[in-house]
């Protein structure tokens, strides 16, 4: 995805800047460092789970930021605390910092992150306010019903 030019989309098109800007931006990251390995699961209709591979990490080499629309995943390993490395034959275990940055839909928070054999999972809900939700709309002046078919109080 290299080479693929988004403006003569950028200028059919009215609103879609972000959704353009994730694309390039995602296609610029995607050339670089790959590291901590990581899935992405969908549980369900609006439940998600991102697990990292972060062997070696303790908890608090880890910190875990969650802005709009931004997760962002950030391990600090002490560079004096990796001790004597002349004992080692080889070295294939990566030990180094890393930060990954995901982006999130709206609505998307971080429900909870656990620690455990070498993967941080985090788990992750979409939460559409009840304001947002699609309502339908009765004509004639008649009870508003929302698109599951409740009845809500007419305004």
């Amino acid at each position: 995805m290299r080479g693929f030019d988004l403006t003569p989309y950028r200028r059919s098109t009215v609103g879609f800047d972000r959704l353009f800007d994730l694309i390039e931006n995602n296609a610029r990251l995607q050339q670089g460092d790959n590291y901590p390995p990581f899935n992405i699961e969908r549980l369900s209709e609006d439940r998600y789970r991102v697990t990292l591979a972060v062997a070696g990490f303790r908890t608090d080499e880890i910190e875990i930021t969650a802005q709009q629309n931004l997760l962002q995943v950030t391990g600090r390993k002490d560079e004096a605390q990796g001790g004597d490395r002349s004992r080692f034959l080889h070295v294939g275990i990566a030990n180094r910092s890393f930060e990954r940055r995901f982006e999130l839909a709206d609505f998307v928070r971080v429900e909870k992150a656990d620690l455990s054999d070498g993967l941080l999972i985090i788990e992750l809900v979409r939460e559409i306010p009840e304001a947002m939700k699609p309502k339908k709309i009765a004509i004639n002046g008649g009870q508003l019903v929302d698109i599951n078919g409740k009845d809500r109080d007419a305004a």
